[in-house]
C-alpha cells in the first residue's frame, strides 16, 4: 500500500495550485514547507492574507487597488489629469509606476475584448470611463494594452468610441513584447513606449 499524503495537506496543496504561476510540483513545495515550518509564521501568513484581502479594494474612480478610497493616484494634485492611462488590469499600474515615467491617471478597464471569450464592451469599465471623460479633464487617452489580437482589437474599438476633436486617442510606442502584456516588459522598454506613444 502507498503512502498517502493527510487530508490537511492535500487541501492545502490543492488550494495553492489554484494561485497563477503555482503548479502541481511548487503548491506540494509550498504546502510541506508550510506544515513543517514555525507555527507562528504560519499564523503570521494567514493573518496578513486575511487583512489583506479584507482591506485592499479597487478605486472607484480609476479602479487602481487601494485601500483608501479614492486612491492616491487619483487625489495626487502633481499628476496630470489631461492624460488618462487605459489599461487592462489593476496590476498593469504598478508596473508603469515601477517604470517612473507616466505622471497622469489611471483608468482600469477590467479585461479586454474578447468574443471568443464572451467579453463584450458591456463588461469592461467603459460607462466610468465615459463619465470620467465628461468631466472634461482629460485631453489625451493613453492606451497601454497588450500587442496581441485582443489588444489591437480593443485599442481600435477604444480609439473609435473614445476619439474627439477634444480628446486624442495614442497608444505605446512600438518595443513592448510581441503577443504579451505590460508584465513582461522592462522599466526602460516601458519608458521609451510611454515618451513614444503615437495616435490611433
Amino acid at each position: 500500500m502507498t503512502h498517502r499524503l493527510p487530508e490537511p495537506l492535500l487541501a492545502l496543496i490543492a488550494a495553492l495550485s489554484r494561485l497563477p504561476g503555482i503548479g502541481p510540483r511548487s503548491a506540494e513545495r509550498l504546502g510541506l514547507h508550510l506544515v513543517q515550518t514555525d507555527p507562528a509564521l504560519v499564523a503570521q501568513l494567514a493573518r496578513s492574507l486575511v487583512d489583506a484581502r479584507e482591506r485592499i479594494r479597487t478605486c472607484d474612480a480609476c479602479g487602481a487597488l487601494t485601500e483608501v478610497n479614492p486612491c492616491n493616484l487619483c487625489t495626487d494634485p502633481g499628476r496630470d489629469a489631461s492624460l488618462l492611462c487605459v489599461v487592462e488590469r489593476a496590476t498593469d499600474i504598478l508596473v508603469l509606476e515601477k517604470a517612473g515615467t507616466f505622471r497622469g491617471r489611471y483608468h482600469v478597464l477590467g479585461g479586454r475584448l474578447s468574443p471568443v471569450n464572451g467579453v463584450g464592451p458591456e463588461d469592461l469599465r467603459l460607462e466610468e470611463l465615459t463619465q470620467r471623460l465628461a468631466q472634461g479633464t482629460a485631453k489625451e487617452l493613453v492606451l497601454a494594452l497588450g500587442t496581441d489580437v485582443e489588444g489591437d482589437a480593443t485599442a481600435h474599438y477604444l480609439a473609435e468610441r473614445f476619439g474627439s476633436p477634444t480628446v486624442s486617442v495614442t497608444r505605446l510606442a512600438a518595443g513592448l513584447p510581441a503577443g504579451s502584456g505590460l508584465d513582461f516588459a522592462d522599466e526602460l522598454t516601458l519608458s521609451r513606449a510611454l515618451e513614444g506613444r503615437r495616435p490611433v
